[in-house]
Parts: structure tokens; C-alpha cells; sequence
């Protein structure tokens, strides 16, 4: 059992360790981390129109990419990979008539994306694809 003095020293101790961690971490983060990992050189003009229409239309509220957003959807961090950009294009791009696209009573709201907008999206995709995220998200286990 630890004395008030001890717990206290205890206390303000750890809380002096954790704060010298976090700021060396934030430090390391900001000089090093940021631009080696996502290559900001690599964004064109069509990236950027893709990252826009992504926020505009919400994409985040039933999609996820990169561990953020909701889980209604497919997780699109890899996709880019996984499908390529033909049926990022296509899907984007479905015109469904009413009757929806995708599985087990899931459908892809249609957006009437011009050309332009849908090859912004894939570049997006490809550009969101090639981040250093550590290995995240891991490889399907299953082909």
C-alpha cells in the first residue's frame, strides 16, 4: 500500500513520463511521419476532386477508409488493389434505376458522377491505396 506522499509521487511521476512520450511521439509525427507515409507529391488535381466529392457526398457515413467512417459498406482503403480502377468506375458510375446495387440488401446510392468526377474518385482510391498505414488494413484471409 502506497502512502498519500508515495501515490502522489507516483501519480505526478507517470503523468511526467506519458506527457514526455506523447510530445516525443507528436514531435516525431509531424517532422518525419506525415509526408513520408501519405506522398503529397502524388496528389494531382484529379486526387484532390476526389477527396472533395468524397466529404460532399458523405461517402464516409456508410463507407470506411482508413479505419474511419461507418461499417455499412465496404472499407475502401484498398480497394484500388483489391478491384482496380475499371470497377471503381463502374460502381461510381451505376446507374441502377431504382433497384439498388450491391449485396444482401445493400445498395449504392446513385450519384450521377460526370466522367471527370468518377475518374477523381479513382484517382482518390489509387492515392488513399499507396499510404504507408503500417500494414493497415490487413490482407483477406480468404481469396
Amino acid at each position: 500500500m502506497l502512502t498519500k506522499k508515495q501515490a502522489k509521487i507516483f501519480f505526478l511521476g507517470g503523468t511526467l513520463l506519458f506527457a514526455i512520450i506523447f510530445l516525443g511521439l507528436s514531435y516525431d509525427t509531424v517532422t518525419n511521419g506525415i509526408t513520408s507515409h501519405t506522398h503529397p507529391d502524388n496528389m494531382t488535381e484529379a486526387v484532390v476532386l476526389g477527396r472533395t466529392l468524397w466529404d460532399k457526398n458523405n461517402c464516409m457515413g456508410c463507407h470506411t477508409l482508413m479505419g474511419e467512417g461507418a461499417y455499412y459498406a465496404p472499407e475502401l482503403t484498398k480497394v484500388y488493389d483489391r478491384r482496380g480502377p475499371d470497377y471503381i468506375k463502374t460502381a461510381v458510375m451505376f446507374k441502377n434505376n431504382g433497384l439498388g446495387w450491391g449485396q444482401r440488401g445493400r445498395h449504392m446510392v446513385e450519384y450521377n458522377f460526370t466522367e471527370k468526377e468518377a475518374d477523381g474518385l479513382v484517382a482518390f482510391f489509387k492515392w488513399v491505396g499507396e499510404m504507408d498505414l503500417n500494414g493497415y488494413p490487413a490482407p483477406p484471409t480468404i481469396k
